[in-house]
């Protein structure tokens, strides 16, 4: 069968992943790699991620097996998958010289994600120029491979925004050359997940998370240290739901909705301790990570293997940016031996 949707997603590889990227889009790429209309490219962006590590570069290449290992272990295939790195692309970086001859410096400068970024960052004017223009890039990762689909949270809309932008220009400045890329956006109510701690999300920097990699105990020591309602003191107290990280997350992983319920009743009007619903939440977030983390230790076994499926993956990825790149010189005319 034809594929019918190009897609392409990706992760910046300065840590493990954690139940964030799980439940934000791991999950719904193995669901999207399951349909056989869909041909999914997962990049590894090291690229983007050196634009604010340049001198710290062994926090990204060290983490380049702990993301595939990642991958793998929620159950990316990388027979119906292609997973690769990104800088082992090189036609990325020339699309990207194209294209910002087509984006004006007052254009990145008004893209709401990059300004908020660079202030979380702390840049000010020392911001790299490599970070700067990184919608700019994101837009040559999107149509190397011609995706027609990206998966994007409601914060990243901006940079897509910009890849449609650069499209638009240059299928009107020289030929029909790149896809329209269409955002698949989470479901209304779908935000980020939270981070153990209640402030904001889920953030390796913050480091609030919980990690597809952690063990079990650690899992356990780190849903009891969980924020809950600091209100709550004594077991008889009314206690409250709302912004109650153990019920956030028994929301979105518990499986009985109506015990679940039935908790959330019993903790409102007062007898029911914090201690048992963290202890229902590690079992709850333990039978969805125990068969992710055997998996990953399988993996983990044989890391050569590992990278020779990101070196294989890498190889197809590159053949088919070569393409596009050809295409897009062609129509640029500067294809002077081809």
């Amino acid at each position: 069968m034809k594929n019918l949707n190009t897609i392409l997603t990706g992760d910046r590889p300065t840590g493990r992943l954690h139940l964030g990227h799980y439940v934000g889009s791991l999950k719904t790429r193995v669901e999207m790699q399951a349909d056989p209309t869909n041909k999914l490219y997962v990049m590894i962006a090291d690229v983007q991620a050196l634009t604010d590590n340049a001198k710290t570069p062994e926090k990204v290449s060290s983490n380049i097996l702990e993301v595939a290992l990642d991958y793998l272990a929620v159950g990316l295939d990388p027979s119906k998958t292609t997973l690769f790195i990104q800088s082992q692309i090189p036609q990325i970086a020339e699309l990207t010289m194209f294209y910002l001859n087509l984006v004006s410096v007052a254009r990145v400068r008004r893209n709401p994600t990059v300004k908020t970024e660079i202030e979380q960052k702390n840049f000010g004017e020392g911001v790299p120029t490599g970070f700067f223009i990184y919608p700019v890039s994101q837009a040559a990762d999107i149509t190397a491979f011609k995706a027609n689909l990206v998966p994007v949270g409601e914060d990243q809309k901006p940079m897509l925004e910009q890849t449609q932008e650069i499209v638009h220009s240059f299928n009107s400045t020289y030929s029909d050359v790149l896809i329209q890329p269409k955002g698949v956006f989470p479901p209304k109510g779908m935000g980020r997940l939270p981070g153990i701690d209640g402030n904001g999300k889920m953030s390796k920097s913050l480091g609030n998370g919980i990690y597809l990699a952690d063990p079990a105990d650690v899992v356990q020591k780190k849903v009891m240290s969980m924020y809950t309602d600091p209100n709550h003191i004594h077991v008889q107290d009314p206690g409250q739901v709302e912004g109650n990280m153990v019920f956030t997350y028994l929301d979105v992983f518990g499986k009985d909705k109506e015990y679940i319920q039935e908790l959330k009743d019993h903790y409102r009007r007062g007898g029911l301790g914090d201690v048992k619903i963290k202890r229902y939440l590690i079992d709850v977030l333990e039978e969805e990570l125990a068969p992710i983390r055997a998996r990953r230790e399988e993996f983990a076994k044989d890391p050569a293997a590992v990278m020779d499926i990101l070196r294989q993956g890498s190889q197809e990825a590159e053949k088919v940016a070569a393409q596009t790149l050809a295409e897009v010189k062609s129509a640029m005319g500067i294809n002077y031996f081809g």
